[in-house]
């Protein structure tokens, strides 16, 4: 899940861990290395499980298990503590309710307890979920438009996909639960359509259920507008009805189409910030981080959804990856050989990134696959291997959310290196900024696509090892809880918390890449009449769009560019 939360405590992180704020980044030096079009591929490549998967070994069965093992422990912890409230609160076992009290664990867990097999959690959902009261807010906070489209609209929209398709066995004797799960993802939409009710469209993101009133935020940020498409437009095909595609793909126009040009300071690569009242940029600080990555994800997502509507998304993207490659590769300077996407504030750049952006991987190796185009493929995978060496290099094995690092030819006076980690910095090739763990998917996800795309088992083997430092470092009383520190020492602190997306992304992502027969998947086969699903920012599979299949295409209604 691409969390936009996190952004707001990583961009005053910015300015606290450089020392320096705003146009005052220091200037990355050009790259030293070109990608070049007729480069090998590294490591095996061919197509993954498609069409025939192989059978599981016994190793990988073993795996899954004990990878279900601990979905059934997390969703046990929540269902007897916290249900149905929104979260488990594992060390003291209690509950947060911060996402209006629709039960979202249940909501956001129940594909992947599916996919699973689960029968008697499903049962449980399906029974449960149509009482869910979707026009009401029992907590009267602030909810977020976008964290409950990606939870809750695309948990309802993917179990109403699987239900109705490949787990249909699942909910035998359930018509009417499985019928209510797409009557509920229209309550959804309905509830909170109103945050599109803007001089522009583009939408207010906080908004208040009971009264139908929003914060009055001036500005919003472009993955919090640019990641809500594919579930709205998902929804209009589903029942047949254009206005919810049409919502979302309004204010997503003034993305596609940035004005001024300092909200565009790289080709395609795009600033944090939009006003919603004139549709203008008023930030150029940017990349693939919280605040803007998903709606760079939602491009490529949204092509292999439908190539037809969404051509332009893809240029879209393809414009972005060439710019990212040319201005944001970036070498530390201590590890030249890691690979990661910096941070642009305009047109100054800075070693910086985060947990959350490395799902920039496993997208390129996505669209390189949808594209044909082996050179996205293979940078996706140097990201992977930059990104594996943030968990490799911690003594928990895991992650930090914020790191940094100084790229190739700075000089020593401008080094931004804190003196207490220079010589975990020679090693590593990065230092931390934020030492905490979210148990976030992220990197997860790009090993699962590059195992996709290649076939080749290390990918699974850095996938369990993450198992295996979660479970190390994370268990807590009924549950996994975010802890604060991954280069600490054991129980140096846990956040007391188990987020609805550990059981909806991080431990399917996992579970998946020891289930090759699982019937979800991404393809790893190229072209994009190959995918089957396209899975949004929160894991959840959604069939890709086929007339022929019984989908209801509207008029067309996108930007055409």
């Amino acid at each position: 899940m691409r969390s936009t939360t996190l952004f707001t405590l990583a961009a005053s992180s910015v300015s606290f861990a450089v020392g320096i704020s705003g146009p005052e980044f220091h200037q990355l030096i050009p790259r030293e290395a070109q990608l070049k079009a007729d480069d090998p591929l590294p490591g095996p490549r061919r197509g993954s499980f498609d069409p025939v998967p192989p059978e599981q070994t016994e190793e990988e069965k073993s795996r899954a298990g004990e990878i279900k093992d601990m979905f059934k422990t997390a969703w046990d912890g929540y269902f007897k503590y916290a249900f149905p409230r929104d979260e488990l609160r594992p060390a003291n076992n209690s509950f947060l309710n911060e996402y209006n009290g629709w039960a979202l664990t249940l909501v956001d867990a129940l594909d992947t307890a599916a996919l699973m097999g689960f029968d008697d959690l499903v049962s449980t959902s399906l029974d449960y979920i149509p009482s869910i009261n979707y026009s009401r807010d029992s907590t009267d906070k602030v909810c977020s438009l976008f964290e409950t489209n990606i939870r809750h609209l695309g948990g309802l929209l993917a179990a109403h996909e699987l239900f109705t398709g490949p787990l249909a066995n699942l909910a035998t004797n359930k018509s009417e639960q499985v019928a209510a799960l797409l009557t509920q993802a229209q309550a959804v939409a309905d509830t909170l359509k109103f945050g599109f009710d803007t001089p522009t469209g583009i939408p207010q993101n906080n908004l208040y259920i009971n009264n139908r009133s929003t914060d009055n935020s001036t500005d919003n940020n472009i993955a919090q507008v640019g990641t809500l498409v594919l579930e709205w437009t998902r929804l209009s095909d589903k029942l047949g009805k254009d206005e919810y595609g049409k919502l979302a793909q309004k204010g997503e126009q003034y993305i596609l189409k940035p004005q001024p040009s300092s909200g565009e300071p790289y080709p395609g690569l795009v600033g944090i910030e939009i006003n919603i009242t004139t549709g203008r940029f008023t930030r150029g600080l940017g990349g693939w981080v919280g605040g803007v990555d998903s709606f760079y994800e939602y491009l490529m997502k949204m092509w292999i959804y439908d190539q037809d509507r969404f051509s332009f998304y893809k240029d879209r993207w393809v414009t972005a990856v060439e710019s990212s490659i040319k201005y944001l590769e970036s070498h530390p300077s201590s590890r030249p050989d890691l690979t990661f996407l910096a941070l642009h504030n305009e047109t100054r750049i800075v070693g910086y990134s985060q947990h959350l952006a490395c799902f920039d991987g496993g997208n390129w190796i996505l669209g390189g696959l949808a594209l044909k185009e082996p050179r996205y493929v293979d940078f996706g995978l140097q990201l992977v291997d930059g990104c594996a060496a943030i968990y490799n290099e911690t003594e928990t094995g895991l992650g930090p959310n914020i790191f940094r690092w100084d790229p190739v030819g700075t000089p020593p006076e401008a080094t931004k290196v804190p003196a207490n980690q220079t010589s975990f910095y020679r090693r590593a090739g990065f230092w931390i900024a934020q030492p905490g763990y979210g148990l976030g998917p992220e990197v997860v996800e790009s090993f699962y696509h590059a195992w996709r795309a290649t076939g080749d088992k290390k990918y699974q083997e850095l996938i369990w090892g993450a198992f295996q430092s979660i479970r190390e470092f994370t268990k807590v009383g009924s549950g996994y809880s975010t802890i604060e520190d991954v280069n600490g020492k054991v129980g140096s602190g846990y956040g007391n918390y188990q987020p609805s997306f550990f059981l909806a992304e991080t431990l399917k992502y996992m579970w998946l890449a020891f289930t090759p027969q699982s019937p979800v998947h991404v393809s790893g086969v190229e072209g994009p009449e190959s995918q089957q699903w396209v899975f949004n920012t929160e894991a959840h599979p959604v069939k890709v769009f086929k007339p022929r299949d019984g989908g209801r295409r509207p008029k067309r209604d996108v930007l055409e560019g």
